[in-house]
């Protein structure tokens, strides 16, 4: 069976809070470039463990992102592949609520996009800087475990399950969409 997980460096969390910095800071520069019936989208993978990235890895994202984009007028797009993970910055026609239900359709419904986390974002002027717009602002259901059904965030918090267990999903789900595309 594929094993996603098998190369790669492993990544510490000082790498991963250094990516997330300058994620937000190139984020922010999207949000304020846009224009108002534009969308500022970002996706990346929710993997746990130490390997963010590879071939694999980089192969199921590509999937994800090209059936994601089928249907998005894109404006801009920046794309980064670094060793915390690949991730994609889209500037998209659109207006952020719209396109954010596109998102959790795309998340709820195609065979990797569980595996994906696709913000929209819109700018807070309070805080001075571009927020997700949540699954609640539209009436939809917080992400539900990849395990046990139960709210993703309390599972992840918790740490209820193994990475292992969390990776022999992540495995199945890949292989399941290779089977069947």
């Amino acid at each position: 069976m594929l094993n996603l997980f098998a190369t790669g460096t492993p990544q510490d969390i000082t790498a991963v809070l250094k990516n997330r910095d300058q994620r937000v800071e190139l984020q922010n520069q999207l949000v304020v470039d846009a224009s108002q019936n534009q969308s500022v989208v970002v996706l990346k993978l929710n993997i746990p463990g130490p390997i963010k990235n590879n071939a694999d890895l980089t192969r199921l994202f590509l999937a994800g992102l090209a059936a994601f984009e089928q249907n998005m007028v894109i404006c801009r797009q920046i794309d980064w592949a670094k060793p915390t993970g690949p991730e994609t910055f889209l500037i998209v026609e659109g207006l952020p609520l719209a396109i954010k239900q596109q998102a959790v359709m795309f998340e709820d419904q195609h065979t990797l996009g569980r595996l994906f986390d696709v913000d929209v974002l819109i700018w807070q002027s309070a805080l001075q800087q571009g927020q997700p717009i949540s699954r609640k602002a539209l009436g939809q259901p917080t992400r539900r475990c990849l395990l046990c059904q139960q709210a993703a965030k309390v599972c992840a918090r918790s740490r209820r399950h193994t990475v292992a267990e969390l990776q022999a999903v992540i495995n199945q789900q890949y292989q399941l969409f290779m089977e069947t595309n």
